[in-house]
């Protein structure tokens, strides 16, 4: 442009004003690696400076924020703004300013105050004005071809990156264990310690099963693994106890199972308070994504294995609904629980614990009893359990030695993988130490500065180098060695299966797994008292199991008297409710104890009693103290009123709440006498006389 034309749109007052510099980059990657752009935008300062501005002001607190669709406020747009509302701005110059002009909303409504407050718009190269109509359009033109490109663009890459991941070509970053090669292949490092590190963590979780236990086994070992660091820009392994966030990512990531995956993070737009907020989610399940290619390299476990993992965490997890989760194996009583399932309703059932130490196990299908309804089964476990466990007996004995001989095996190498985890630290340690010296034997002895440094340095690594040593020591010392006679004792109770299930040592939640890596998934029903399971094995046979339905709580069973009352009060009234009345009415449960809401609860659902867990309010039906505060009169004129005849209640049974019409306190000679209480301060439940009543106040 001439500079006779950007003369002819300067004027006297908009050199009054200030000029506004406007600073951005969308992201911060752009803002540590695109310098140029910085230095062409704070280049506009100059550029202002030679068209006569002196009062300039530089906005750079944009620098990292998207004026994308559904991005995060920009404080240093709305600091222009507010300078254009005020008239303190006479131009705002920005590189950007044709394309945002089209596709920026807070950058239209920008236009619109400036063409109110006359301030110009430039781009460094021409000035534009928003009250001139040419220079309007020209905006228009220019950031609808800028949107288009920056479209084309786009959706160029997007799709290159999408063919280049068909192939399993496209780069990036890729989790600790795998390198990019010379010939553009994934392969697993070369370093062995890292490549050992990774396989014991999946082979620790296979026997643990368990992400939380195995966590807590790393730590307790004190064995470190390799995760990666920013080290001075670049992404670089360093070694150091996980982080149970780490462990479960690499547990879940299908690239250890030697499959390619890209394109699971989505990006949504949501409406929420009135702004256009971006939403990321990731499709949880890594066969869905837009790439799923199997076998694109060398895996650390294979897919089968990878599948029955998250199978195994999905089922670990609480947060799941009762219906389909299995919990991790713990020390509780109910050997069964998490794989036994209801045949009516298809509902897992559920484990819950009774008696004096809350030990008792017993097995509850809830069924519809949530909303109102009834459980569908609940047996105890104790006999079911140990019927289960003869069963066991009958299938397992018969592998009993195979089971010996592995269980010798691995109590002969119990220690063997922290002594390796540990001499691939101390080689390692022995390396960057060797190496630490042989920088601090080149240097020049009389740079003293450097020499120093060093020399900390390399002492630093033979510390490190002694404590590893020291370690692996402490290690070998107390490995444990299985004598002849231990053997003996292994090999014989492989014979005899079920004297090393009762073994003392033997703790419920090993029972739990051993159940569990036979059994897939019980199936139970009812019927004429009988229970009747089919037990699907995990190497695909099923077995049927019948057994007569346990009797709890033989010789100590609820009175007919209180059953009737909770049978009563179900209809509408809630199992605290009917607790409160029971004891008002001092009674007991059949083992002696106080009622309360769990109580009332396991005998509805012993006695397949219908009821509540909260009671029902009824609004034509009110109690004595909503009675009363209905007619704005005491609880004790209530009671006269019932005790005279004059108003009808009804009582389920003694202590529980009054039960009264809505209508019959509507009544008019309910309200009659409620006026003359008002008025009098009497309450005349007989005749009307009131000439002979003494008056409670004065006139």
């Amino acid at each position: 442009m001439m500079v006779s034309q950007i003369n002819n749109k300067i004027k006297e007052g908009h050199l009054n004003r200030k000029a506004i510099i406007y600073i951005r980059q969308s992201t911060d990657k752009q803002v540590h690696k695109n310098k140029e752009s910085q230095r062409l935008q704070y280049a506009l300062q100059d550029i202002a400076k030679q068209w006569g501005w002196k009062d300039i002001e530089i906005v750079d607190s944009d620098l990292g924020s998207s004026a994308a669709l559904g991005s995060s406020e920009r404080h240093g747009f709305e600091r222009i703004t507010s300078l254009v509302a005020v008239g303190e701005a006479g131009i705002i110059f920005s590189r950007e300013a044709s394309r945002l002009s089209r596709t920026d909303k807070d950058w239209c409504r920008l236009l619109e105050v400036c063409n109110l407050f006359d301030t110009l718009i430039s781009d460094g190269e021409q000035i534009y004005d928003c009250n001139c109509m040419d220079d309007q359009l020209i905006l228009g033109i220019k950031g609808t071809i800028s949107t288009v490109e920056l479209k084309i663009l786009q959706t160029r890459l997007i799709a290159g990156m999408e063919e280049k991941a068909k192939r399993g070509e496209f780069k990036r970053q890729i989790p600790p264990g795998y390198i990019w090669d010379t010939s553009e292949k994934v392969v697993k490092d070369p370093d062995k310690r890292i490549r050992d590190s990774i396989q014991l963590i999946f082979k620790k979780f296979r026997e643990i099963q368990s992400i939380r236990q195995t966590y807590l086994w790393f730590h307790s070992e004190n064995i470190e693994v390799p995760v990666f660091k920013d080290k001075a820009g670049k992404k670089g392994i360093v070694w150091k106890l996980p982080e149970k966030s780490f462990l479960q990512a690499m547990l879940k990531n299908p690239f250890y199972a030697g499959v390619y995956v890209w394109g699971r993070e989505t990006t949504k737009l949501e409406y929420q308070e009135g702004k256009v907020v971006k939403r990321k989610s990731r499709i949880s399940d890594p066969r869905e994504s837009k790439v799923f290619i199997e076998d694109h390299h060398e895996g650390y476990i294979d897919l089968e294995i990878f599948d029955e993992n998250q199978d195994i965490i999905r089922s670990n997890c609480l947060s799941q609904t009762q219906v389909e989760r299995r919990g991790a194996a713990r020390n509780g009583q109910g050997l069964l629980s998490g794989i036994l399932r209801c045949c009516r309703c298809g509902r897992k059932l559920y484990v819950a614990y009774y008696g004096k130490s809350g030990t008792a196990a017993r097995y509850i299908c809830r069924g519809d009893y949530e909303s109102g309804g009834k459980y569908c089964l609940a047996f105890g476990g104790r006999t079911v359990d140990k019927e289960f466990t003869e069963e066991l007996y009958r299938v397992l004995s018969p592998y009993g030695m195979k089971a010996s001989i592995k269980a010798e095996k691995i109590l002969s190498m119990k220690e063997e993988d922290k002594i390796k985890v540990q001499e691939q630290k101390i080689n390692q340690l022995e390396y960057e130490a060797n190496r630490a010296f042989e920088q601090y034997n080149e240097v020049d002895p009389r740079n003293r500065l450097v020499a120093a440094e060093l020399e900390r340095r390399w002492n630093r690594k033979l510390e490190e180098l002694e404590d590893a040593k020291k370690s692996l020591a402490n290690i070998e010392s107390g490995r444990y060695n299985i004598s002849d006679e231990e053997k003996r004792k292994i090999f014989a109770l492989g014979e005899r299966f079920s004297q090393a299930w009762e073994n003392q040592y033997c703790s419920n939640s090993l029972r739990k797994k051993i159940i569990r890596t036979v059994i897939k998934e019980i199936i139970v029903n009812e019927e004429n008292q009988m229970l009747k399971f089919i037990i699907h094995w995990k190497g695909g046979c099923h077995t049927e199991l019948e057994m007569p339905k346990p009797v709890s709580g033989i010789g100590q069973k609820t009175s007919l008297e209180d059953l009737e009352i909770i049978r009563r009060m179900a209809l509408r009234y809630g199992d605290d409710a009917i607790a409160r009345v029971l004891n008002k009415l001092k009674r007991k449960t059949a083992t002696r104890k106080r009622w309360n809401e769990s109580r009332v609860r396991t005998i509805r659902g012993k006695y397949s009693i219908a009821g509540h867990i909260h009671t029902i309010e009824d609004p034509d039906i009110l109690t004595l103290g909503q009675s009363a505060k209905y007619l704005n009169v005491s609880q004790t004129t209530i009671k006269r009123l019932v005790a005279n005849g004059i108003l009808e209640k009804n009582q389920i049974v003694s202590w529980a709440p009054w039960e009264i019409k809505k209508t019959d306190l509507d009544s008019t000679n309910i309200r009659k006498i409620v006026r003359t209480l008002q008025e009098t301060g009497r309450v005349v439940v007989k005749g009307n006389d009131l000439e002979r009543q003494t008056k409670l106040f004065n006139d």
